[in-house]
This record gives structure tokens, C-alpha cells and sequence, in this order.
């Protein structure tokens, strides 16, 4: 069974009083361990389909399944529970809190989950440690470049050991070089068995995961 499959997925959006399909009958396989990227333009439906993916959203029609359990009726409460407990994200824009400092930072999903403060402390330095990035716990996001900020929201992603990781545009702030960088870390651990996905519009980026969706007019061209 795959780690995520998805059947015949539709999401429809009424923008003023018209019918907008998003996705149309979207049908996808994603195994444990995989590096995979989702391209395609703006308005391709990449970010529907990554919201989906991330239990962020619920489908029109069709089937999601997600480490066996179906999603495609669930809740906004059980789809808040799924997120904290089997899913990290990664943004372009990192979307840390400038009042906390990095470990804080990097605690925020497990104080969420009703973790005790000395097992956070313990994750979260551990995940600092796998970004190489434990040096800098105090410091404040102001006080750390991008590419810094980006290992610190890669670091939040990891804490609650998640099977999966949405990346949606990580590189987007980023100049080509540090960009690399980040992009090295997911493949590392996609290489310890981690499952990542990328969201993308740069052909560049996408050719360097391991399998590449491609995403047009709600459909799956390739993949």
C-alpha cells in the first residue's frame, strides 16, 4: 500500500457564482520514501493539490488515503489532528514567529500536541541537530540569514517525526546557492527514509527530485 493514494480526486470552487475545477479526477500514488516534486503554473492547480494532500482541505469527490486512513470525509478537527501527528511543512516564506527564539520556534507543533516542556526540549534540539543549526537555539529569527530561517522551519517540520513533508516553494526566497543547500537536506533525508514533496514552478528544481508530477488545468500530465 502506498504511503498516499489518491482516487478520482475533484475539488470545485464557486468564485462568483461560476464553477472552477481545480482538480479534475486526479488519480496518484505517493510510496514511503519518495522525493518528489509538483509542477506546474499558476492557476495549474498545484497548491489545491498540495492542500489536499496536507489535509489543509477536503475534496469535492473522490478518495484520499493517507497511512491507510481514509480522508476524504473527515472533519476539520480530525484533519487538524492528522496534520500535527503525521504531517510537517516547509514555506517559502517560513512563517516563524519573531518573538520566539529558534528552538521555541521549533517547539510550536509539539506544544500544539500537549508535549511536556523537557521532551520538547529534547526533540526539538534534536531536530536543530539534524540541520546543523543547534548553534543558533537562542538567537531570534531576525538575527539568522534566509537560508538559516528556512533550516529552522525544516527543523518545526521534522520534530513531530511526520511520514510526510510539504515543502511549497523553499527555495523561492532563497538565492540559487543557499537554495541548493536546502534542497541537499531534503535529499538526505529522503536518502534516511524520510517522504518529501516539493511544490514548484521551476523546471530546475523539480529535475533535481527523484520523481516529478506535473500539474495542468487540474490534471496530471506526467508523472
Amino acid at each position: 500500500m502506498a504511503l498516499v493514494e489518491l482516487r478520482q480526486v475533484t475539488k470545485i470552487y464557486r468564485v462568483a457564482g461560476e464553477e472552477v475545477r481545480a482538480l479534475d479526477g486526479i488519480n496518484l500514488d505517493i510510496q514511503e520514501g519518495e522525493f518528489i516534486s509538483i509542477i506546474g503554473p499558476s492557476g495549474s492547480g498545484k497548491s489545491t493539490l498540495m492542500h489536499l494532500l496536507g489535509c489543509l482541505d477536503s475534496p469535492t469527490s473522490g478518495s484520499i488515503r493517507l497511512d491507510g486512513m481514509d480522508l476524504s470525509k473527515a472533519g476539520a478537527n480530525r484533519l487538524a489532528r492528522i496534520r500535527n501527528q503525521k504531517i510537517g511543512f516547509v514555506f517559502q516564506s517560513f512563517n516563524l514567529l519573531q518573538r520566539l527564539n529558534v528552538l521555541q520556534n521549533v517547539e510550536l507543533p509539539l506544544i500544539y500536541a500537549g508535549m511536556g516542556g523537557r521532551r520538547r526540549h529534547e526533540l526539538a534540539t534534536h531536530a536543530l541537530e539534524q540541520v546543523e543549526l543547534l548553534h543558533r537555539a537562542k538567537h531570534r529569527p531576525n538575527q539568522l540569514s534566509g537560508g538559516q530561517c528556512q533550516r529552522v522551519a525544516i527543523a518545526r517540520a521534522l520534530v513531530n517525526d511526520p511520514r510526510i513533508i510539504f515543502a511549497d516553494e523553499p527555495t523561492g526566497n532563497l538565492d540559487s546557492h543557499t537554495g541548493g543547500a536546502i534542497l541537499s537536506i531534503f535529499r538526505d533525508l529522503s536518502h534516511k527514509g524520510r517522504t518529501i514533496v516539493l511544490v514548484t514552478h521551476d523546471p530546475k528544481i523539480a529535475d533535481q527530485t527523484e520523481r516529478r508530477i506535473e500539474i495542468r488545468d487540474g490534471k496530471i500530465c506526467n508523472s
